[in-house]
């Protein structure tokens, strides 16, 4: 007679993630791991001590994995200067003063999450700041992390006036008269950034816990981290990951990716394989490294293969940023890659996501086939001669599902300047399916929501799930499946993850990382799925989120 389970739960439908048994009603946990998956046959491992979940007829899936985050920079902004979750500049105004005046001791006034759709062509000015804070300086970085607003005591702190150069990664906003506006690009929000007065230790830690606390109430037990290291505007997390995987705190499992600095060469890697055997202890794992290789859209920074076209529908003079020269990135792409280092790009333009599978190619052709898993993530223009290389080169595709829609960042700022060719190739999560790609999915969080369910709901529909009535559906023909999409956010980032042995399904000898939905989306129409929620969050067995 088997000994008794210590965890059953039974009574609703279980979403097995498996292709051999999609669908059970009982699953019983031993210690950290599923010891049976089936009917009423597994309910005879209930015993006298045995917690029993009545599902209720809830859906009991795999727990989610967000293969693209900063959880420790969120949740930082949710102790700051929080502009996230409004769109208006009214909002913006009312949350600066009112921080500004219960903060009147900080040296700075740090924060971030504003939209560019709240300004005129997605640019603030100082003159907006220093009418809220005249006495300090302000920096607050806009919601996807590509850009910061400041004030002019920010831009005298940093000597920054008309002489002042662009650097070669970024761009300073500028009147006519070539005097900064309060606007910073890219690599140009160092300037400022580099500033900041550090954040302490027991800040990240207190940033780190509150995340986790906040991605366990969503299902999420697992993540990549997107950047550990330093660059521009956010902080090294890797200390605040170290003394939770030390003490216990960290209850889900992390893999760390270790920023590429793109101002150095392989000279760096020495340091990389360093920082991968000491940050890899408990439930961290740092044994990816991210290249940023370009910018974002919005801005004019993505890296596309033809030019921009300008606010009058022409043709421009620019074509975004490559980061990386694309020849030195085949060579740092191959050397890591020889070291069994997984690399993580960031590849938003179709130009960054062809040089970023180039790299790929030429670390197959010079290391084989290794178990590197290299993965691309955000993927919002990819040329339709590119899609097939994700499957031949095993190249996984990391989407950022909730991106995938009709909403003003995307029809004013996005769309206009791609044109009408290049916005048709968006997000196109249905081809990659259909060639065979493996997908991923992540949230980017703090750029955007860190719900899978919101990003899942925009898969299936490609509408928000709160889009107002008659949105129309952005690109039909990219919509995919809800057990597609389900699958993104659970087996396919586990894969990622190098998880997926033990995680992403629900099956006898899998660690039990499980979730609770409080309904069945598969049972209901799919306009609905962004109304689920999460009822309970387990982690190796161990509940760690309970509604």
């Amino acid at each position: 007679m088997p000994a008794p389970a210590d965890l059953v739960l039974t009574g609703g439908p279980v979403h097995t993630g498996s292709p051999s048994r999609s669908r059970a009603t009982t699953v019983a946990v031993r210690g950290e791991r599923i010891v049976a998956v089936g009917h009423d046959e597994v309910r005879e491992l209930i015993g006298p001590r045995t917690e029993v979940v009545d599902l209720a007829g809830k859906l009991l899936i795999p727990g989610f994995q967000d293969a693209h985050a900063h959880p420790v920079g969120a949740g930082l902004e949710m102790g700051q200067c929080d502009l996230s979750g409004s769109t208006t500049l009214a909002d913006y105004r009312e949350r600066i003063a009112a921080y500004a005046s219960a903060h009147p001791d900080a040296e700075w006034i740090t924060g971030g999450g504003w939209a560019m759709e709240a300004f005129p062509g997605g640019l603030p000015t100082a003159a907006e700041l220093d009418a809220l804070v005249p006495d300090r300086p302000v920096y607050l970085v806009n919601r996807d992390h590509h850009g910061a607003w400041v004030n002019s005591r920010a831009l005298r702190a940093a000597g920054l006036d008309a002489r002042t150069p662009d650097p070669s990664d970024g761009r300073i906003e500028r009147a006519a008269d070539g005097t900064p506006t309060g606007m910073l690009q890219e690599g140009a929000a160092n300037l400022v950034g580099r500033l900041l007065p550090p954040v302490t230790r027991e800040e990240k830690i207190a940033g780190l816990l509150r995340a986790q606390e906040h991605l366990h109430s969503l299902g999420v037990t697992a993540w990549q981290d997107a950047i550990l290291g330093d660059h521009a505007n956010l902080t090294d997390p890797t200390d605040a990951y170290l003394a939770c995987a030390d003490d216990g705190r960290l209850t889900a499992r992390v893999v760390g990716a270790l920023w590429w600095d793109r101002a150095r060469g392989t000279e760096q890697i020495g340091e990389l394989l360093a920082r991968r055997e000491a940050g890899t202890r408990g439930r961290l794992r740092s044994t990816t490294v991210k290249i940023m290789q370009d910018g974002v859209a919005e801005n004019g920074t993505a890296a596309l293969l033809g030019p921009y076209l300008d606010g009058c529908g022409c043709r421009s003079d620019n074509s975004g940023i490559s980061f990386v020269p694309p020849e030195a990135l085949k060579k740092y792409v191959t050397e890591l890659d020889a070291h069994g280092f997984q690399v993580h790009f960031h590849a938003l333009g179709d130009r960054a996501v062809r040089e970023a599978l180039d790299a790929v190619e030429a670390a197959r052709g010079a290391n084989g086939w290794t178990d590197t898993r290299p993965h691309l993530a955000h993927l919002q223009v990819v040329h339709p001669d590119d899609i097939g290389r994700f499957r031949e080169l095993g190249a996984t595709a990391n989407m950022q599902a909730l991106w995938a829609a009709h909403e003003p960042q995307m029809d004013e700022l996005t769309i206009p300047f791609l044109g009408a060719e290049r916005s048709a190739w968006q997000y196109p999560f249905a081809a990659l399916l259909r060639a065979g790609a493996t997908l991923a999915a992540g949230s980017d969080w703090p750029v955007s929501s860190p719900d899978p369910l919101q990003g899942i709901h925009v898969a299936v529909n490609r509408v928000l799930a709160d889009a107002p009535a008659g949105t129309p559906v952005f690109l039909p023909e990219q919509r995919i499946g809800l057990g597609d999409a389900l699958a993104a956010y659970t087996s396919g980032s586990a894969y990622v993850n190098h998880l997926d042995a033990e995680t992403g399904a629900i099956a006898a000898g899998c660690l039990a990382d499980l979730v609770v939905l409080d309904r069945d989306p598969f049972a209901g129409p799919v306009e609905e799925i962004g109304s689920t929620r999460v009822t309970e969050t387990f982690v190796g067995g161990r509940r760690v989120f309970a509604r």
